[in-house]
């Protein structure tokens, strides 16, 4: 047994339509490591049951899965928005939400998460960003001030299967970015910070 193993084996379960989830995105999608999966995916609700937000942002939807994590601890009338820019998982995206007693929590947009960042006018009391590497200087920038005072950030892969540690290929450009923004968030003074090794990399950042 290896430590991920064990740690899985001594976290609760997932619920059994995420355990479907999981399953049908391994059988259906080319890249189905990009799923939050079972131990990120508990981490996500726990931590949300601790923070108790009513407003979320996610950028990156994949299939549905850490949405779903983090709509299952929302209130009755809390929102998550959860952007997506590839439109061919649209249709598998909304067959998991329509499947989950907590989908109706959950709305989908399609597109450019810069773009659609500054169409939400709502406070938020959570960011979860798990989208293209390469941009998250600029979602972050455009998040925060959306992001009410002591809300939080969770930003994922900042460890990037520790490519992080070694210089970058000049062409690497999604390692390359990834280093930029870990340097610049733990240089950033408007927010508190903290890097986990947990899966892929998980920075926890507070806005003061």
């Amino acid at each position: 047994m290896t430590i991920d193993e064990y740690v899985s084996a001594h976290s609760d379960k997932e619920p059994e339509y995420l355990a479907k989830i999981n399953r049908a995105t391994h059988l259906r999608m080319i890249n189905p490591r990009m799923l939050s999966g079972h131990l990120q995916g508990r981490f996500l609700a726990m931590f949300c049951k601790m923070i108790q937000p009513k407003t979320i942002l996610e950028l990156g939807t994949f299939t549905g899965y850490s949405a779903l994590c983090m709509a299952e601890v929302l209130p009755a009338d809390g929102i998550l928005h959860t952007i997506e820019c590839d439109d061919e998982l649209e249709d598998f995206i909304i067959e998991n939400l329509n499947t989950a007693e907590h989908g109706k929590k959950v709305k989908l947009h399609i597109g450019n998460a810069l773009g659609i960042i500054d169409t939400l006018t709502e406070a938020f009391d959570l960011v979860f960003i798990d989208a293209d590497k390469r941009e998250y200087i600029a979602y972050f920038e455009a998040v925060l001030p959306k992001l009410r005072k002591g809300g939080f950030i969770l930003a994922d892969n900042t460890l990037w299967d520790g490519k992080v540690l070694k210089k970058a290929e000049s062409n690497d450009h999604q390692t390359i970015e990834i280093q930029k923004f870990n340097e610049f968030i733990a240089n950033d003074q408007r927010v508190e910070k903290v890097m986990l090794p947990l899966r892929d990399g998980l920075t926890i950042i507070q806005k003061k």
